[in-house]
């Protein structure tokens, strides 16, 4: 059976790429588009943010420093208080050491150049959120039987 291509669509994970350079933006969102992922990119945190409200991701990538310092930690922590609950990382060329947290339970630094290494990190963070959204649903499931036959 072939299936067209805005059906596949719905298959592929859905990543959002924040990033105010558009040079990486485009170039991040070519790699994660030729690896399997549908991306939707923003520029700012405000467009970031915009989206996040309209859609469901399964992972948010975003650059640290755009509009403000912190406006990558903003997009982020903004992320975390959606309900489908994304995974989440800093996309960063910093090449010294990291310039703030380096790894959360649900976040981590991630540097582009890498591409290999960008590429397992991405696949990583959105399996370890399908691993914890099947055990919610689990769990959930466990206390709706519980309750059924109490």
């Amino acid at each position: 059976m072939h299936r067209s291509p805005r059906s596949l669509e719905y298959d592929l994970a859905r990543v959002l790429l924040v990033d105010d350079d558009p040079t990486s933006r485009l170039t991040l969102k070519t790699v994660l588009e030729a690896s399997g992922y549908s991306v939707d990119s923003a520029a700012s945190g405000a467009e970031a943010v915009g989206k996040l409200e309209e859609g469901e991701y399964e992972l948010v990538l975003s650059d640290l420093a755009m509009e403000s310092p912190s406006a990558g930690l903003k997009v982020l922590a903004h992320a975390r208080m959606m309900d489908y609950k994304p995974a989440t990382a800093l996309l960063t060329t910093y090449h010294n050491e990291s310039p703030g947290p380096v790894r959360r339970s649900n976040s981590m630094l991630i540097k582009p150049e890498d591409v290999p290494g960008l590429l397992s990190k991405v696949a990583d963070l959105i399996s370890e959120r399908a691993t914890r959204r099947l055990q919610r649903q689990l769990r959930l499931s466990d206390r709706q039987l519980r309750i059924a036959n109490a």
